[in-house]
């Protein structure tokens, strides 16, 4: 294992190679990285929340307000259904979990049952129903939903929530936000470098729900500002404060949408266009040829944001929506409908600021944590080794640094104040297979073998123990990274990458650096072994 192969030499220029061009841009400016060439990479080592400064939120997803909106959506769905099957029952009774509907005779409750059963349990992920209808004494049937879905409710909305939060974060561009589920409703954000939380919860917390509704134009606006507002309609304001009576129904919602773009409408106003999939395409197209010369709602979170009159049914699948938009707010309301609709509301438990003072006092300690760990690693294998020895664990343990910043901003892993504790923890692993290695060739040359057979067998006999070691320190980092959150993840990263690079540093450095030596030198005895 001594010899002075040429594929190890290639392996480890390359890899020298390898961590200075991805290193290298984290030491730039951002306007030096702008000058690079194109095809040069500039990702550079992304700084934490504890060590850039930035917001930190916790939220609550409100279960409870998504099953009483879709307890609301089955009464929609049931009154639709009774209306088409020529039904009129006595009442519609929501319940917490689904809805109770009463009938005045047997022969309607047995047509409605069939009605309903054969709208309500279509949809359900994987042709499973989410709700069932059964039959009660005195003429009543009930539409609840299932066990199974009640349970999945709050683990799927902090599920879809985490995603679309994401998505909006993103397109803020902050780099490497942290967003990840605490216990069984809430989501901790962590955002670097934004420094404004409130900004952040604004764009994040609005549930940005779009729908396409009728306007209600068959009942008056006066009897429904005096509280007579008919079971199928529903009183909103427009952004200007004017009441305006909806039809309940939704016809089509944003679930539907694909793409939503900022545009200009025909009079050369900023508009937002948007693109419906094939089933919202088709069933725009029948909504619109079957109401024209009727006004249609444009509804978001609400609040009616348009009301056009219908001219002729759309039948591509696209349009506009008109109003008194700024680029600023048609921009921010299509990053909001391209991220998609929250499955519920969000409420804000906690927010904090970290500073950037905080962030650059942590960085500095950090790195003088890092600073004086590496340099009691050096002198110490100095002391015990001598320069030769000792100067080639150091330049293992600098290309090992290297190559740990190389990774993580090509990866572009986040570095937070535990990371650095895995950082220097690196750096103890990869200068203890050195000491092993040295030790055995020590023990060796003790024994009176000579030099080649003791740096041999150093490098043979040692390393079934180091690997041993590497191994159960990566088994433990994948295990804190895939069952932890938050610094104990970032610890874990970096331990995991460190493992990899020191196996590579420290043994190839060596490796190389004493076959040279060997070979140059021709040494009648060990350094180490007097």
């Amino acid at each position: 294992m001594i010899h002075l192969s040429r594929w190890k030499v290639i392996l480890l220029g390359l890899s020298l190679a390898f961590g200075i061009l991805f290193a290298y841009p984290s030491l730039l400016s951002p306007a030096q990285r702008e000058a690079l060439p194109g095809f040069l990479p500039k990702n550079t080592l992304n700084l934490g929340l504890d060590l850039q400064g930035g917001s930190y939120l916790l939220l609550e997803v409100d279960v409870t307000e998504m099953q009483s909106k879709r307890v609301a959506n089955t009464v929609e769905d049931v009154r639709q259904s009774l209306s088409e099957a020529q039904i009129t029952p006595v009442s519609i009774q929501p319940e917490a979990t689904g809805v109770v509907v009463t009938f005045s005779t047997d022969a309607q409750v047995d047509a409605a049952f069939t009605a309903i059963r054969d709208t309500v349990t279509r949809g359900g992920v994987g042709g499973v129903a989410d709700r069932q209808v059964t039959r009660l004494s005195n003429n009543r049937l009930r539409v609840a939903f299932t066990d199974a879905a009640l349970n999945s409710m709050g683990p799927d909305a902090v599920t879809q929530s985490i995603e679309v939060v994401r998505r909006r974060i993103d397109n803020l561009g902050t780099r490497e936000p942290s967003i990840t589920r605490q216990g069984a409703d809430r989501i901790v954000i962590q955002a670097p470098g934004e420094s404004d939380p409130a900004e952040l919860e604004r764009v994040i917390g609005q549930t940005a729900q779009l729908t396409f509704q009728m306007v209600d134009v068959d009942n008056s606006i006066e009897d429904a500002l005096q509280g007579r507002v008919p079971p199928d309609a529903v009183l909103m304001a427009d952004e200007l404060g004017n009441p305006i009576l909806v039809k309940r129904r939704v016809l089509v919602s944003g679930e539907n949408l694909t793409r939503a773009f900022v545009t200009q409408d025909q009079n050369g106003q900023t508009a937002i266009g948007f693109n419906f999939d094939s089933q919202g395409a088709r069933r725009f197209g029948e909504v619109t040829a079957a109401n024209i010369g009727r006004p249609f709602a444009i509804i978001l979170d609400g609040k009616v944001i348009s009301a056009p009159v219908i001219r002729s049914a759309i039948l591509g699948g696209s349009g506009v929506i008109e109003g008194n938009y700024s680029i600023a707010s048609a921009s921010e309301m299509v990053s909001l409908l391209n991220g998609g609709a929250l499955p519920a509301p969000l409420n804000v438990e906690e927010r904090r600021t970290v500073t950037a003072e905080l962030g650059k006092d942590a960085v500095d300690r950090g790195m003088q944590a890092t600073a004086l760990g590496f340099v009691v690693i050096v002198v110490f294998m100095f002391l015990a080794y001598g320069f030769l020895f000792g100067g080639i664990s150091v330049i293992g343990l600098v290309l090992n640094g290297i190559l740990i910043v190389a990774a993580m901003s090509m990866t572009q892993a986040t570095l937070t104040l535990p990371g650095i504790a895995g950082l220097i923890l690196t750096f103890a692993v990869a200068v203890d297979a050195n000491v092993l290695i040295y030790e055995r060739m020590r023990d060796e040359a003790r024994q009176g073998r000579s030099v080649i057979a003791s740096l041999d067998a150093g490098f043979n006999k040692a390393m079934g123990t180091i690997i041993d070691a590497n191994l159960t320190t990566l088994v433990a980092a994948l295990i804190m990274f895939f069952f932890g959150a938050g610094p104990v993840r970032g610890f874990a990263w970096t331990l995991s990458i460190g493992v990899f690079t020191s196996m590579l540093s420290a043994v190839l450095v060596a490796q190389v650096g004493l076959a040279w030596w060997l070979k140059v030198a021709k040494p009648k005895k060990l350094p180490v072994a007097e």
